[in-house]
């Protein structure tokens, strides 16, 4: 029997055709996973353009301080000003040789100021020399001893208004950052930044290396665009597919832009340190936060800390760690020495010097959430929220540290002589210093912790004013000078009245007695309530209300006559408001906190500008500030003054 060799003819044929076949399936994957390859690229790429073109970063807004103005006889003793110029990053040395430098030599001080972008145009760097005699400025001079008339330091930046997810940044050029602050970022961090196109083959393979002989994923070959583009662009999730995606934006950045913008972008997203909930973004927020100082002035140690901690912001935060800041600081110059950026020489002066980080809870700590609490309230009445937070708007205001920290000085010395006496723990406090001639706020504390950003009391806590609405009742009976003068006859006896309700309102003296007939202004300077409340009765509560809204303070009281003795609520930021229209000769200046508003390229966007209006007669706001005057001389002051 013949065997049939037709099978295995056909076994030997279906053999190359099944090769074909996977071959055309394996082809035709190829061309859909270059295809799908190539429309991803295309979707990165116009992710990468949109994104880096456009508006790269929110910028929140920054609030500073008023300018210190210096002119011959200005009230300010030289400790106070050496206090603002540390607060300003002002750095001690033999000679002010260049901006943000001081010398000091007894009552004379040298500096070279910063210059500055105010409202009315730019304020030029100069070295000024200012002489003090005592609490005044006696002489005023350029370096070459010309006399000068007036000299505007740079504001105290005193905080901003942040988005949402709470980064913050100052933006650089290139062109401001420090000597050796390149070099130093592309040797410790990226050798071959200039050299390669956004990835680079040699951190890779070295990478591989390192992961391969480790048995986990722990070194990832990244160059400086690499890490830009994962911050800027994506999560820091490690795994090989977003590594694969890294290096394709990272290429395409390349493609469309120089390296040298890529560097500035760099510049401005690197993370370096967490101040509370606030993201410290960039070396020119990252100079501010560690050194106070502006990026251009730092030095080689400096220049070495901040590059070294961008391998692990928290790891080698000099606040919390400053042993292991110190030694990577001291590794990053042996690296500048091997790559012949630095000398030995160099390498080791900058060894020798201390961190020098600045302290936080100083003045140059910049935390004044009370005063920033005002700020926000009266820039929300024109701004968007999103405008205060992402536009970078530079915000001038009126505040002046040196108040502010003898205002905190002096509440802090209140409490220490009131510890040990019951209760005193549970007691809160709020201060305001205001300029009554302008209406500006010049120091503000919101609660007995200073730093405390909560409720602000300043602002929010309304409260019966007792004695302080009885200027406003002898004011209103002032004005009718045909029927009451100073020394005008007062009853201080006891008397009663029936409300509507049928209740009976007996007003009580503080001493518990009756003074019999006295003169009016008497009835203020003792505060005697039963004399204060007969006279209000007699001029009307109607009247008396109307003139508390003539001092600025439109108040929704009923007309009873507990309120001729202060019944009725108002905030302390209302009862500074009625008080400085008295102070002010009978000019009223609506409270404020800011002066003027610039964007973020420096070009003038608003100003708030000085507000005054006549509502009194100055005879008698003369007569009411003669009878206060009377209060601290004879009157209850003087319990006050006693303790002073």
């Amino acid at each position: 029997m013949t065997r049939s060799r037709t099978p295995r003819k056909r076994a030997k044929r279906s053999a190359p055709a099944a090769g074909r076949r996977w071959l055309g399936w394996l082809f035709k994957l190829s061309l859909v996973g270059l295809v799908v390859l190539a429309v991803f690229a295309v979707y990165l790429d116009a992710v990468v353009q949109e994104k880096f073109s456009g508006k790269r970063w929110t910028v929140p807004a920054k609030v500073y301080a008023r300018p210190l103005e210096l002119f011959v006889g200005l009230k300010l003793n030289r400790d106070d000003f050496l206090s603002e110029l540390e607060a300003l990053g002002y750095r001690r040395e033999s000679s002010a040789s260049g901006p943000g430098a001081v010398a000091v030599a007894g009552n004379q001080i040298e500096l070279h100021s910063r210059g500055f972008q105010f409202y009315e145009g730019q304020e030029p760097a100069q070295r000024v020399r200012v002489r003090f005699s005592g609490d005044y400025v006696a002489a005023l001079q350029l370096a070459n001893g010309a006399n000068l008339p007036v000299a505007r330091l740079e504001p105290l930046l005193i905080g901003g208004l942040y988005p949402a997810h709470n980064e913050d940044r100052l933006l650089i050029q290139l062109d401001q950052v420090p000597p050796y602050l390149v070099e130093t970022l592309v040797a410790v961090e990226d050798r071959e930044f200039f050299k390669h196109f956004g990835v680079s083959p040699k951190g890779i393979l070295r990478a591989v290396w390192v992961n391969a002989t480790a048995g986990q994923l722990r070194q990832g070959g990244s160059t400086l665009t690499q890490q830009l583009v994962k911050n800027f662009y994506l999560t820091s999730e490690r795994s090989l597919s977003r590594k694969a995606v890294e290096a394709m934006m990272a290429v395409l950045l390349e493609l469309h832009y120089s390296k040298e913008e890529i560097l500035e972008a760099y510049l401005n997203e690197v993370f370096l340190g967490q101040d509370g909930q606030r993201a410290v973004h960039g070396f020119g927020l990252a100079a501010q936060y560690f050194f106070s100082q502006p990026l251009n002035e730092l030095k080689l140690d400096q220049v070495a800390l901040l590059v070294g901690m961008v391998k692990g912001p928290t790891v080698f935060n000099p606040r919390r760690h400053p042993e292991r800041a110190l030694a990577r600081r001291n590794l990053v110059l042996d690296l500048l020495v091997e790559q012949g950026v630095v000398t030995v020489e160099q390498a080791a002066q900058a060894k020798a010097q201390p961190l020098a980080i600045t302290q936080r809870g100083s003045l140059a700590d910049s935390s004044f959430p009370a005063f920033l609490d005002l700020v926000k309230r009266q820039l929300r009445q024109d701004y968007r929220e999103e405008d205060l937070t992402e536009e970078g708007l530079r915000i001038f205001t009126s505040f002046d540290p040196i108040l502010q920290l003898k205002a905190e000085s002096a509440m802090g010395e209140t409490f220490k002589r009131l510890s040990g006496r019951q209760g005193v723990d549970e007691v809160e406090a709020a201060m305001l210093v205001t300029n009554p001639e302008t209406g500006e706020v010049q120091a503000l504390i919101g609660s007995r912790q200073p730093r405390f950003a909560g409720f602000n009391r300043v602002l929010d806590a309304n409260r019966p004013i007792g004695s302080l609405i009885k200027p406003a009742v002898y004011l209103t009976a002032l004005e009718r000078p045909s029927q009451y003068t100073l020394t005008s006859w007062l009853e201080d006896e006891p008397f009663s009245i029936k409300g509507q309700d049928g209740q009976v309102w007996t007003p009580q003296n503080y001493d518990r007695k009756a003074h019999g007939t006295i003169y009016l202004y008497q009835g203020l300077a003792h505060s005697y309530n039963i004399s204060t409340s007969r006279l209000g009765l007699e001029v009307g509560v109607p009247n008396v209300i109307k003139t508390i809204g003539r001092l600025g303070v439109n108040v929704d009281w009923p007309a009873f006559p507990a309120m001729l003795l202060g019944a009725g609520g108002m905030s302390p930021m209302q009862v500074a408001t009625m008080y400085q229209t008295i102070a002010n000769g009978g000019f009223n200046t609506p409270m404020r906190g800011i002066r003027s508003v610039l964007t973020a390229e420096g070009e003038p966007l608003k100003r708030y500008p000085f507000q005054i209006q006549q509502r009194f007669d100055p005879g008698s706001i003369f007569l009411i500030q003669n009878v206060m005057q009377h209060v601290m001389r004879e009157g209850t002051g003087q319990i006050g003054r006693a303790h002073v």
